[in-house]
């Protein structure tokens, strides 16, 4: 009987991993977003990489694998309604998570831009999720299988801080993906992220870059620029590391209230916009 389980399973998944391959093949270029720790703004970052390429005409899909904290739909102002018919409500355009024909449909942002997340798959965004490792792999092959995502220029993957079952299951499952990894300039979090490069340098996943977010700060009332958490850290770290450097996003108050708020900060700021500019430009001249 144990037998026959264990092969009904292998079965299982061989099938999902042809239906994986299928998926991926439609996707031009897929982005791991990492950290070494948490609370450097990677969810942030994702986002707003997200929009800005959409912005710029690209097709992109957001998938946020943060199981333990999901952040992605409230950063995008994106209700988290579960187990919507599409196809009883044509007029839905911003869901969180809905079915059709045993499809997971995302959420459109916009018309370039496409989200999953696994808070649409909760009873409420205060539902704790208490997964095991096979649990949290098993749901992110289900979003790379179960999802329309249709053709893609850009697959935004934004995964949860250090280098666990998520990020070890975004390699494994999609064996293409490169990595943007986010510090901050203090050396406790570039400490972290350095093992964030080894992890990737492991298992063999291209690296396109390191932001350094949190960079500096601008007094609003008397324009001196203040490191609060020092500056020229990230830069320093993929330099000696031989890792290309995206770029830096310095601290700008209006992201707090813009992520608070659902829109995404690179459309409030005109400073983020620039930093960002800078970033996305690297972006898609390296993939």
């Amino acid at each position: 009987m144990q037998t026959e389980e264990v092969s009904g399973r292998n079965d299982q998944m061989e099938k999902q991993d042809l239906v994986i391959k299928s998926s991926l093949q439609r996707i031009k270029n897929k982005i791991l977003v990492m950290s070494g720790k948490g609370g450097v703004g990677k969810s942030c970052i994702s986002v707003n990489i997200a929009v800005g390429l959409a912005d710029l005409g690209y097709r992109v899909g957001l998938m946020d694998v943060d199981m333990h904290g999901p952040s992605i739909p409230q950063m995008l102002g994106i209700p988290s309604i579960r187990d919507i018919n599409i196809q009883q409500s044509p007029e839905l355009e911003k869901k969180a998570i809905c079915y059709s024909d045993n499809k997971i449909i995302p959420a459109q942002y916009s018309g370039n831009l496409s989200v999953v997340s696994i808070e649409g798959m909760l009873e409420s965004n205060e539902t704790a999720v208490i997964w095991r490792g096979p649990m949290k792999i098993h749901a992110i092959r289900q979003f790379i299988s179960d999802v329309q995502w249709n053709d893609l220029d850009f697959l935004i993957i934004d995964s949860p801080p250090g280098t666990g079952d998520e990020p070890l299951t975004v390699a494994q499952t999609i064996p293409d993906a490169q990595a943007i990894i986010v510090t901050t300039p203090q050396n406790v979090s570039l400490r972290d992220v350095r093992k964030s490069i080894n992890f990737c340098k492991q298992v063999k996943m291209k690296m396109l870059g390191l932001i350094e977010n949190m960079s500096g700060f601008t007094c609003p009332d008397c324009g001196k620029k203040i490191d609060l958490f020092k500056t020229g850290g990230g830069e320093k770290t993929a330099h000696n590391m031989n890792v290309p450097f995206l770029g830096s996003i310095p601290i700008i108050p209006d992201i707090v209230t813009a992520c608070d708020n659902g829109i995404p900060a690179i459309n409030e700021s005109k400073k983020l916009l620039q930093s960002f500019e800078k970033i996305l430009t690297a972006i898609t001249k390296n993939v």
